[in-house]
């Protein structure tokens, strides 16, 4: 079911819009958590490290796609709220090839430079035979996550967010199942839990594939359509070049930061691959909630509401912010009994490295939850360049902060920690900030 995001109460819309899709993510969140979990209580503490380092990895891959998934969402969110449906079937075909070649290339680089890739990362010699039969493996996937992706981005554009969500448990549930099939059955070990996750993946992108262009021909791109337009290229890059590099960035800069905590040992690289997987589960929703802010501003954008809009910002700041918190009180309390579903009892080491991590982290989720509406908020009203400013700000302060506190000795491994929550707040600070300076520029531009 499509939703119109111009019209109806902005609290109950933006909610039942943005569930679907915090669902659908959390589902996602069980392709590499099943794996984890399965990989860290049955085959130890270098197979739970290989895993997680390479599931860092792999978010950094797919940040690029994704990225420019994303970006082509806001261009059709637009053309949706504008009733263009000739410039929408137009952008679709060029988003999709542009995409597509893309993806292709980067799978064909990612096998070609497997092994540079792992030296860079600071692979343990114990963790490397394991990262790299389970990447060997997992990079088959890759296609399907964009076809997943591109899919679900165009469907949530038109306000469908269902649809994406039902594929993804489909697919969530398949990849549990031949989790447990081939890691304790088969006695596949790593590469069968990279299996599962692959082939999971293709359930979930081929058939989102073929379900979006059998309930909705209206959206196929016909043979006028089918052409590379300077003018709709132009405005497919505006928005998804700067959204790839800002997600490429963001990425990039985690890629960093797990090459400095694989330096410190196969204890913190178990840890931290554990508590990456709390962390991810806890701020996920308000990622989506900040995706669904990015579409609700698109389509009023696109519609001409301004005074929508500027209710939609103060009341998707305050549900944000109460999420967060309220979130972070439970990581915070509830900290060691989360390490324990990923790390057996009695790895003491790993679970008192990995609380640490998340008490300090946990405790300030409202930085990343209005982080990600800023982002929304600046992708949606054409300054996608502002959302790229503010990860440089928020990644390059966590990864210097992160290699220059880790060096004190009385920092160690929490210098790392630490340096999140920093670079969050001071990315929040000049987002705001910009805002209420540019704020009559910005409402003008509506």
């Amino acid at each position: 079911m499509n939703q119109d995001l111009t019209k109806g109460p902005i609290v109950r819309t933006l909610l039942f819009f943005a569930l679907p899709m915090i669902l659908g993510n959390l589902l996602q969140q069980l392709y590499n958590v099943a794996d984890t979990l399965i990989v860290g209580r049955f085959l130890g503490a270098d197979a739970l490290a290989a895993v997680g380092s390479a599931y860092t990895l792999m978010t950094f891959l797919t940040s690029i796609f994704l990225g420019l998934c994303m970006g082509s969402g806001a261009v059709f969110s637009i053309r949706y709220g504008a009733g263009d449906t000739e410039r929408l079937k137009s952008s679709i075909f060029v988003s999709f090839v542009l995409i597509a070649g893309l993806t292709a290339v980067l799978n064909g680089a990612v096998f070609l430079l497997i092994d540079p890739i792992l030296a860079f990362l600071q692979v343990p010699e114990t963790v490397y035979g394991l990262m790299r039969d389970y990447l060997w493996v997992i990079f088959t996937g890759i296609c399907a996550t964009f076809l997943y992706n591109y899919f679900a981005s165009l469907l949530r554009a038109l306000g469908n967010s269902v649809a994406p969500l039902l594929f993804l448990a489909v697919s969530a549930l398949l990849n549990i199942g031949l989790d447990l099939a081939f890691v304790l059955v088969f006695r596949w070990g790593v590469k069968g839990a990279a299996a599962a996750t692959v082939i999971a993946q293709y359930v979930s992108g081929l058939g989102l594939c073929a379900y979006t262009l059998a309930r909705f021909p209206h959206l196929r791109p016909e043979r006028r359509h089918c052409r590379i337009s300077r003018e709709v290229l132009g405005e497919i890059s505006q928005f998804s070049v700067l959204t790839c590099i800002q997600q490429s960035v963001m990425n990039f800069g985690i890629l960093m930061v797990q090459g400095l905590v694989n330096s410190f040992g196969t204890a913190v690289m178990a840890a931290f691959a554990a508590a990456v997987k709390v962390d991810s589960f806890a701020y996920m929703p308000v990622q989506d909630f900040g995706n669904a802010f990015s579409t609700f501003i698109a389509q009023n954008y696109g519609a001409g509401k301004k005074d929508r809009i500027r209710r939609g910002i103060r009341t998707a700041g305050a549900a944000a912010i109460g999420f967060s918190l309220a979130v972070s009180a439970l990581v915070f309390v509830f900290a060691q009994p989360l390490m324990t579903i990923f790390v057996k009892a009695e790895e003491a080491e790993i679970i008192s490295i990995g609380v640490g991590y998340l008490r300090v982290e946990g405790a300030f989720y409202c930085g990343i939850g209005c982080l990600f509406l800023l982002y929304g908020f600046y992708r949606a009203v054409r300054k996608p360049g502002m959302s790229v400013v503010l990860t440089v700000i928020s990644l390059g302060t966590r990864v210097a902060l992160a290699y220059l506190l880790s060096a004190i000795p009385a920092f160690g491994v929490y210098g790392i920690w630490w340096s999140v929550p920093i670079g969050w707040f001071l990315a929040d600070a000049v987002g705001i900030l910009y805002y209420w300076l540019r704020r009559d520029q910005l409402e003008q531009a509506l």
